[in-house]
């Protein structure tokens, strides 16, 4: 309350959504997407994190190597959350037909899929991660039969605009893939009434960044947002915690996961234990 009576005088915040700033822009909507873990993943997940707290406790509280390690364990949960096949790096040799029973969150997306593309509609989908962007350009090609297009650092400025004009065009694809990094900023992509934040960043601007390739001036659809949370895990904790941050004026976090390698170790076994949410019925 004191810092809002300080800042008041200096600060006039403008929002998209007012309606005084773009009065025919149509609306946002942000959907948690719950999701379970196999059991495969379940199994990876405790294993992951049994192994990262013993190499943890053992490293001085603040020191240098403790953050990467906790880093490193944040990035091996957020993979397994995804899909094993991108945690054991098993893309090359990734089967779609017979890998959806693997990932409660390729299922969860299967099944929207099936609503959005049957009604004609065109959606984004982010992800922070190359290996399991290029997981679901297989997978969506191969068990829906369209066109997916696939954006990532490694596609040149030529091309990055060619990929626009061919998804804003009348008979475009309907599924744009896009790593987060790449395609989170400065891009036109009207067309999709559909974001889906595959995995999280875990910080507000950039998500908010990335979902505004769509819902931008031009837009004439309503835009669903659509972010993936696995229930029971890390993820579900940690988009609490950022719920409760955003709510203090937009808090800037940080970026990505820095942040959080200041928790203490007990705090950090309480954020990554597996709760009984997490496993599918």
């Amino acid at each position: 309350a004191r810092l809002r009576q300080l800042t008041r005088p200096f600060l006039l915040r403008r929002v998209k959504t007012d309606p005084d700033v773009i009065q025919d822009l149509p609306d946002k909507q942000e959907l948690k997407v719950y999701c379970q873990l196999t059991t495969e993943q379940a199994t990876l997940y405790e294993t992951v994190v049994r192994d990262a707290l013993m190499s943890i406790e053992a490293q001085v509280a603040d020191g240098i190597a403790r953050k990467g390690l906790v880093l490193s364990m944040l990035m091996q949960l957020k993979q397994i959350c995804n899909h094993p096949a991108q945690y054991l790096h098993e893309v090359e040799a990734y089967r779609p037909e017979r890998d959806r029973e693997r990932s409660g969150k390729l299922a969860r997306l299967h099944d929207l899929l099936d609503e959005i593309l049957a009604r004609g509609d065109r959606l984004l989908i982010f992800s922070q991660f190359t290996e399991m962007a290029s997981l679901l350009q297989q997978y969506i090609q191969e068990q829906f039969a369209v066109p997916t297009l696939y954006l990532h650092g490694g596609v040149p400025g030529k091309k990055r605009m060619q990929m626009v004009t061919q998804f804003q065009a009348e008979d475009g694809p309907p599924v744009f893939l896009l790593s987060l990094k790449a395609g989170g900023t400065g891009l036109n992509l009207t067309r999709a009434n559909h974001v889906f934040h595959f995995d999280r960043w875990w910080n507000p601007a950039v998500e908010d960044q990335a979902t505004d390739r769509a819902f931008r001036i031009g837009q004439t659809k309503n835009v669903l947002v659509h972010k993936f949370v696995c229930q029971g895990t890390l993820e579900e904790k940690i988009d609490a915690m950022i719920a409760e941050k955003k709510a203090l004026a937009e808090q800037i976090i940080g970026s990505g996961e820095s942040w959080l390698t200041e928790m203490s170790t007990s705090d950090l076994r309480e954020l990554v234990r597996l709760r009984q949410a997490a496993y599918a019925e």
